[in-house]
């Protein structure tokens, strides 16, 4: 592995890169001038037709920093062909999530939609069934989650012994989910000859391991320490108990003027319940987790887009790769087992350059994790006390000064309404006597008074009924 080699002049400008007109132009098109950090250092190098190893966080641009590139390489094939053979599968982009596979998907197409080039995206939740009719008229560049991409081999629906250029976008993600097996048969399929580009957040043993394995004297590139977090997020660490938690959330949108937020937690079924507590309290809000269709993720994302929804509650794995312009905040409601989820946690705010804010409840049982969170980006925490205001409807308690308002109610009370407990007691007479028993000791109980049932007749069960007589009918006699 090499590093990356030293760029003085390295332009901060698209339209400086020795790129095709109609890419230029769809660039400008999204409203991209100057490149980020990421993508003045590993855009030459691509061009170039070395191997990466890109350690760059969320947020920072590295989409554009591979796709832009690869769609450069890529317009040597492009053609107006109506044959599916004339558009064999030539660049591969590997995501851990359906979410992310799609936003790569919208960015690709985006940046090649001056020119003739095709794209799809596959991945699992969804029917197979539209994927093939894409795949089988042929697409030069295949976005895929790394399971329905196996799907599909199986089902002879690709083939990628023509693959030029492989992407695997946050592998360190696909390695957590437990992607390794599946990433080591679909590289396994591609041509010994490509080029091989691989981003990650961070740089774990799997990863290098990962890198030493499949990529050819890679250029590493970085624009930020490892594992450190983005400058333009304020980081927030709240101490709160289990039971305040909701509580907090809503006091700390009230305090901020926050308009949208991700909550994220630890475990599906905490998602799901967390965004109906959150509806009680008239939020709009929404779930997005493992157990969510696609369709209905999809529409939850749209609507947290589109500002129809308050708060999007999520799991790391469901909000893995969500690109979302401008959000204001994030909050941990559960502080993350593993300490790299809280990078790509917040993450999700502060894209782009913007500002943003991510706030972590700690209780007393996350000293550990949040220790790990420490270790890991080298940095010390700072957990502040937070005084929570009573929000919870409250009992009417007169003051000094509101004594005559019971009492003008209580004149204005109709007589007729009696109310519990109110007034003297009861005025009829009989309750006032003395107890006076309605049998004297001496009378024989009542059972002995009662009529005894008749014997039954001698030499006859009582439970045998009598038979009853009939009239015998005599006929046949002669006159």
């Amino acid at each position: 592995m090499t590093d990356t080699p030293a760029v003085p002049e390295a332009p901060a400008r698209f339209d400086t890169l020795p790129l095709d007109p109609k890419l230029i132009r769809a660039v400008a098109d999204q409203g991209y001038a100057t490149m980020t950090p990421i993508q003045a250092k590993a855009i030459p190098i691509v061009l170039n037709g070395r191997d990466v190893m890109g350690a760059a966080q969320t947020g920072t641009g590295k989409t554009a920093a591979f796709s832009i590139p690869l769609l450069q390489k890529m317009l040597r094939h492009e053609n107006a062909s109506m044959s599916p053979a004339r558009h064999p599968v030539r660049a591969l982009v590997l995501a851990p999530t359906r979410e992310l596979a799609d936003q790569v998907a919208a960015n690709v197409k985006a940046y090649a939609k001056h020119t003739s080039l095709r794209s799809a995206v596959v991945f699992g939740g969804i029917d197979m069934k539209p994927q093939t009719l894409q795949l089988k008229a042929g697409v030069e560049i295949l976005i895929a989650t790394p399971g329905r991409l196996l799907d599909h081999i199986e089902a002879k629906n690709c083939v990628l012994n023509q693959v030029e250029y492989v992407v695997l976008d946050e592998a360190d993600r696909m390695l957590d989910i437990g992607f390794l097996p599946d990433l080591q048969r679909i590289l396994s399929y591609l041509p010994k000859q490509r080029q091989t580009l691989l981003f990650s957040a961070t740089f774990s043993p799997e990863i290098k391991r990962l890198s030493q394995s499949y990529l050819q004297d890679p250029v590493l590139v970085e624009v930020a320490r490892p594992n450190a977090t983005a400058t333009n997020v304020e980081q927030r660490f709240y101490s709160v108990s289990d039971d305040d938690k909701r509580r907090a959330v809503r006091q700390l949108l009230r305090e901020r003027s926050l308009s949208q937020a991700i909550v994220f937690v630890n475990s599906k079924l905490g998602a799901a319940r967390l965004a109906r507590a959150f509806e009680r309290d008239g939020l709009k809000t929404a779930a997005l987790h493992g157990d969510k269709s696609q369709d209905e993720r999809l529409k939850s994302l749209e609507a947290f887009k589109q500002g129809e929804v308050d708060l999007l509650v999520a799991t790391d794995v469901a909000a893995r790769g969500l690109d979302i312009a401008d959000l204001p905040a994030v909050f941990n409601f559960d502080v993350p087992f593993n300490a790299e989820d809280y990078v790509h946690r917040i993450g999700r705010t502060g894209r782009a350059g913007a500002s943003g804010v991510a706030i972590t409840m700690v209780t007393r049982d996350d000293a550990r994790l949040v220790g790990d969170i420490e270790k890991l980006i080298k940095k010390k925490l700072e957990i502040e006390p937070l005084e929570l205001e009573d929000d919870r409807p409250r009992r009417y308690r007169p003051r000094e000064g509101d004594e005559a308002i019971p009492m003008a109610r209580e004149r204005d009370r109709p007589v007729s309404v009696r109310r519990h407990g109110a007034g003297g007691p009861p005025a009829d007479p009989f309750f006032d006597r003395p107890y006076e028993p309605s049998v004297s000791p001496e009378a024989p109980p009542a059972w002995e008074k009662a009529p005894q049932p008749a014997p039954p007749v001698r030499g006859l069960s009582p439970n045998i009924r009598p038979k009853r007589k009939v009239a015998a009918l005599l006929g046949g006699l002669k006159a």
